[in-house]
């Protein structure tokens, strides 16, 4: 029997798991790991973020294209720590990723050495990511590290999904043991969790009977990758598809049963179709706030009279926002199947029905008013106006990423996807600092399937940007092509400045405008910084100037950094929040405040 070290199990067992990258920053926390990656390195590539955060979100834009996790590796202390915001990110999310974290040697925990955190208790590490893990493993000794590896992958990749942790002690890296490294399937459970049949039958009748149906769609539809199921379930009884951010590919977003998105920055016609609905089958959501108009009755739902089926793979999430008439635990690709099953003698001409074209009605509303919203003519433009632009010249297949702020909201309200895994977003946790990394998991992930030519596109504004821009040096190291970082240059959060406008009045604005200390605008040349990491790079503010520019960094065989001024100033930052949110008014602002009260009495939790 070989003898192995702890890194090398790790390193080992990644291998037969199909592992292709490592990503992380070595320290002296993980030097034995990193070393047996050294041993494994024409099996397993090391990937190097430049702040560990990054090297979450980039897992977790490969398993979007991918369906396989990542292993981010990371020192002791606050290597350990940067992971923080990522893993909260992949969990709130529900994506798998494995943490492994270094950690003092065993026999000196409760020392304070360097890098420990040991006041309250000896190597707290675990402690601090345990409510943002599935799992968190601390391990002993090397013996214990081949079942943690498989229990590990268990945890990640069955029922909900999502990150897992593991704490890896310095000396137990290094100390090795007699061991055959085992095979990922000796403890893996398989196979989709199918809806109880008789609770099938009543949400199969519970459709049939419907006037207004609509499809709910969130995240959880799209990780079961159940979009054909979507689409012939609508199609077979006429629902309308209405979206969660994290479901906005379900379906192709030209489908004529397709309605966008609801929420306080959902759209006229997704709104419309949830609120008004009869029957509502959520399939693989969390009814959030934003979606759920901060819960007041009749903005985004009336639930009830509307009556809700609820699919979800985790009981949690059942009734937790709003009642049900039936709560279905099980995967949302099997429980639909089972569905379409159930209705296999069903099926209406929707097309001839007086709710389809009511949908046909209130999405040429919805556009028409986009439409006049927008002026191309703008210098700088409108993020509408590059949205749109984008549209045309990206493939109908190339991914688009987004992070929290107006890009991203304006991206859910009006531009189309066609295919499952294209939209990449940050969701649940709205994190910032996402895009630039998750883009290049992205791409990573692309190639890897066979698309090496696919288009990848982070979508960011500057703040966003700054926050993770010199991951830009992991495209340009790698030598990827077609990926295009897109920087909506707004010199501010203005996402936020909006929000305090809106909520406060139009003289508001604090803290969120990038001025210097005579109160100019400020920004960073970021096309000159993109060419210092030895991306190609531009600057442009005109309509005009925008395929142009995306048909030569297309052409320039480099990862690209485009920078686009648009509009700062309120409203034409970012379209209208056409739902409700609860944003608490101060009392010191006292018209708003009884406006505000008086809302609030409509919220139904």
């Amino acid at each position: 029997m070989p003898k192995y070290t702890g890194g090398e199990i790790v390193s080992k067992y990644l291998i037969k798991e199909g592992i292709k990258y490592v990503v992380g920053i070595p320290g002296h926390g993980n030097l034995p790991l990193v070393d047996a990656f050294f041993k494994n390195k024409d099996k397993i590539q090391l990937i190097q973020p430049k702040q560990e955060m990054s090297g979450v979100h980039l897992a977790v834009g490969y398993y979007r294209i991918t369906g396989k996790p990542l292993c981010v590796f990371t020192s002791i202390g606050p290597g350990a720590i940067n992971t923080a915001i990522g893993v909260a990110d992949a969990f709130v999310d529900s994506f798998p990723c494995l943490v492994i974290t270094g950690d003092t040697h065993v026999h000196m925990r409760g020392k304070g050495v360097l890098q420990e955190i040991e006041r309250k208790k000896d190597s707290t590490m675990p402690k601090i990511l345990e409510p943002i893990v599935k799992r968190s493993f601390e391990v002993a000794t090397v013996g214990q590290l081949p079942t943690i590896m498989q229990r590990a992958f268990n945890y990640m990749l069955t029922g909900r999904k999502g990150p897992v942790h593991i704490d890896l002690p310095m000396d137990v890296q290094a100390s090795d043991i007699d061991i055959e490294i085992p095979l990922p399937m000796e403890r893996r459970s398989s196979g989709r969790i199918m809806g109880d049949l008789k609770i099938i039958k009543k949400a199969a009748n519970l459709l049939k009977s419907a006037k207004r149906p609509v499809l709910f769609i969130g995240g959880g539809a799209i990780t079961s990758n159940s979009s054909e199921e979507v689409k012939l379930l609508a199609e077979k009884i006429g629902a309308a598809v209405v979206v969660t951010m994290m479901g906005k590919d379900i379906i192709d977003n030209s489908h004529p049963l397709y309605c966008w998105s609801t929420g306080s920055k959902g759209t006229t016609i997704g709104l419309n179709m949830t609120s008004k609905a009869d029957v509502i089958l959520a399939l693989g959501c969390r009814f959030a706030d934003e979606t759920a108009s901060s819960y007041r009755q009749g903005v985004s739902f009336s639930i009830p009279p509307s009556k809700l089926i609820h699919i979800d793979i985790d009981p949690h999430e059942i009734g937790k926002n709003y009642p049900v008439s039936v709560g279905i635990v099980g995967d949302a690709k099997a429980c639909l199947q089972q569905i379409l099953q159930e209705l296999s003698d069903y099926s209406i001409d929707y097309k001839r029905t007086d709710y389809f074209k009511e949908m046909q009605e209130e999405k040429k509303l919805w556009f028409e008013f986009l439409d006049n919203y927008r002026d191309d003519s703008k210098v700088p433009v409108m993020i509408t106006t590059v949205l749109r632009e984008i549209r045309k010249f990206f493939d109908r297949d190339a991914v688009i990423v987004t992070s929290s702020g107006n890009a991203q909201a304006q991206m859910l309200q009006e531009l189309e996807f066609y295919e499952p895994n294209t939209c990449l977003t940050a969701g649940g946790f709205s994190t910032m600092g996402y895009s630039v990394p998750a883009a290049i998991g992205a791409k990573l992930g692309s190639i890897d399937i066979g698309k090496q030519d696919r288009q990848v596109v982070a979508l960011v504004g500057d703040g966003d940007f700054m926050m993770t821009l010199s991951e830009i040096s992991m495209a340009v190291q790698l030598g990827l092509d077609k990926i295009f970082f897109i920087v909506l240059n707004n010199h501010g959060w203005i996402a936020i400045k909006d929000l305090q406008q809106a909520a406060f009045g139009e003289d508001r604005g604090y803290g969120t405008a990038f001025e210097d200390n005579n109160g100019n605008t400020y920004s960073p040349d970021f096309a000159k910084i993109g060419e210092a990491f030895g991306c190609y790079a531009e600057k442009i503010s005109k309509k005009e100037e925008i395929i142009p520019t995306l048909e030569r960094a297309s052409k320039s065989g480099k990862p690209s950094v485009i920078e686009i001024e648009v509009q700062r100033q309120y409203p034409h930052t970012g379209s209208p929040a056409v739902g409700w949110w609860d944003v608490p008014k101060p009392a010191y602002l006292e018209k708003r405040r009884k406006q505000y009260e008086e809302e609030i009495k409509e919220e139904k939790l």
